[in-house]
């Protein structure tokens, strides 16, 4: 919920402040508690506005500056009606933030624009709240072949809230030999499913036991989320993470593939802003007339796809990798890069799923709704990796990258 503190001149007459503050705040379809100014509990909410409710107020706001950053780091949000002079007293209260640095904006407009915006701001503000204080593992090193992908854990600490992790690869590989010589686990998943090969068959045990095995990571290190790097488990146990890491992404555990900690944070911060853990893909194709594009990797989340197959994973030709079919219509793509000072977000329509035999098993047509966007992926890319979810997200996810 949206928390609203006033800011007042002593000049006005409170009665009749009062009455059109009631009225203003009414003619608002948003969700909210009005503190006045009692700013005691300032920094606390999802999204804090300060209603400027009348001229003369730069003062008190300038003298309760310095409580008010102590309490909270977000940017300033000014709330005004417009009557009163409060839009004058919020021009010259940002004027003064943004000369000391300090992010800030107005709130002024139609009621359905303000609604609209402080609902946008709202979702921002739970957003960060619930990535901020997460943990997510890095379980062995990024791959050898990721040589853009190196993250500053200190830099997503201070910027996002998020703890990452170092976990040793071992600790996996033992916790999958346990597994194996205890028989342990829940090898429940996919249990109606029909393995098409004896190959995925005999696969099958062996790549459930890996699942087990990242639940035990997960749980020792309480993480809501981590990066695999997955190549690893083809030579130490002859199989793949792809299943695992498609179940743990339906449960709403971020699982990325590769190491790949830039990719990781893009589907944490996506399911954050939209509820959404992504397809993590990379570029296989780009037609740069059309837009169109192929995106393809060896899983991709259950809950993001209408039916799936099993095979084995490309590269290797062993283990099993998920042919997801998602339902063709709008998607986002996404990409955050490892300082998280760029970003790139993209809307195009998914046209076709594909299963040719020559890409990862996971294969999507997408068209970019601009060709022109296609440009980035040719000159200035952010990795490889790029993370593909259902629906237009843009609006929103350009909101929490500001």
């Amino acid at each position: 919920m949206t928390a609203i503190y006033t800011l007042t001149s002593t000049l006005h007459d409170e009665a009749a402040v009062s009455r059109a503050t009631q009225e203003f705040l009414q003619s608002l379809d948003i969700d909210y508690t009005l503190k006045d100014n009692d700013y005691a509990d300032y920094g606390t909410h999802a999204l804090q506005l300060i209603y400027v409710r009348t001229g003369g107020t730069e003062g008190i706001f300038k003298s309760l500056l310095p409580q008010l950053r102590q309490q909270s780091r977000q940017p300033f949000y000014l709330l005004t009606s417009g009557k009163s002079n409060s839009l004058a007293a919020s021009m010259e209260i940002l004027s003064y933030l943004r000369q000391h640095g300090i992010e800030g904006e107005i709130i002024h407009g139609s009621p359905e624009y303000i609604s609209k915006r402080v609902n946008a701001l709202e979702k921002t503000g739970e957003a960060h709240r619930l990535l901020d204080g997460c943990r997510l593992g890095i379980i062995g090193q990024p791959s050898d072949w990721l040589i853009s992908s190196n993250t500053d854990k200190n830099i997503v600490k201070e910027k996002l809230g998020i703890e990452l992790i170092d976990i040793p690869m071992q600790e996996l590989l033992e916790a999958i030999e346990t597994l194996l010589s205890s028989s342990e686990g829940n090898t429940s998943i996919l249990k109606t499913t029909k393995a098409p090969s004896e190959a995925i068959d005999g696969a099958m045990a062996g790549a459930l036991r890996i699942y087990d095995a990242l639940k035990v990571i997960i749980g020792k290190y309480h993480l809501q989320g981590f990066t695999l790097r997955c190549f690893d488990l083809l030579t130490a146990v002859r199989n793949t993470g792809c299943l695992a890491l498609a179940q743990l992404n339906s449960e709403g555990i971020v699982a990325s593939c590769e190491g790949d900690v830039p990719a990781m944070l893009t589907m944490k911060i996506a399911q954050a802003m939209t509820g959404i853990i992504g397809f993590q893909a990379n570029p296989a194709s780009i037609n740069p007339e059309t837009g169109e594009m192929v995106f393809a990797h060896c899983t991709i989340p259950f809950n993001l796809v209408e039916r799936y197959e099993l095979d084995t994973h490309f590269e290797s030709g062993i283990g099993i990798g998920i042919r997801g079919y998602m339902k063709e219509g709008p998607v986002t793509i996404f990409k955050v890069s490892s300082d998280l000072t760029r970003s790139f977000i993209a809307e195009g329509q998914l046209i076709r799923n594909e299963g040719k035999p020559d890409l990862c098993r996971t294969q999507q047509v997408i068209r970019l709704d601009n060709p022109a966007e296609t440009n980035y992926f040719l000159t200035r890319p952010i990795g490889n990796h790029h993370i593909i979810l259902p629906g237009h997200h843009k609006r929103l996810l350009e909101e929490i990258m500001k």
